[in-house]
């Protein structure tokens, strides 16, 4: 991601966190629509998720321009993603609901080039995680 992507991603992200309750009905709405299996892996209330939701987004968002300091971090939420029972192709589901969640909630200058700075950070996320789930589940297997 260049600079000017990584802008494009914080400044629409600001308008999300204008209304985060509403931006994460979308997330976890457009989710469970696509993967009914991972509403059992939610235990608190969703508007507390949600929350969660965002606030794990704004760490990510803030840590966009040094990705390599972000890795351990990421490393840890992708290891409780697997405890939970995330499996490596629920993330494209939870890519789909976020890009919906950014088209409704990212404010009236979501453009194409905003859609695919959101669409190049998710994706390098997407792969830290899977990385490292993959990793995690290694070291979990016996040998």
């Amino acid at each position: 991601m260049d600079t000017d992507q990584i802008d494009l991603v914080r400044d629409s992200f600001v308008q999300i966190v204008l209304d985060t309750d509403a931006a994460a009905r979308v997330f976890y709405g457009r989710l469970f629509e696509l993967a009914p299996e991972t509403r059992s892996m939610f235990r608190i209330d969703m508007a507390e998720q949600g929350r969660h939701l965002i606030e794990t987004l704004g760490r990510i968002v803030t840590g966009l321009s040094k990705l390599d300091a972000m890795r351990p971090a990421l490393g840890k939420l992708a290891r409780r993603h697997v405890d939970y029972g995330v499996e490596d192709r629920h993330y494209a589901f939870a890519g789909d609901a976020l890009m919906r969640m950014v088209t409704v909630h990212g404010g009236p200058a979501i453009d194409n080039a905003t859609i695919e700075a959101w669409k190049a950070a998710y994706a390098l996320i997407e792969e830290v995680m899977i990385a490292a789930s993959t990793d995690y589940r290694g070291l979990r297997s016996p040998t």
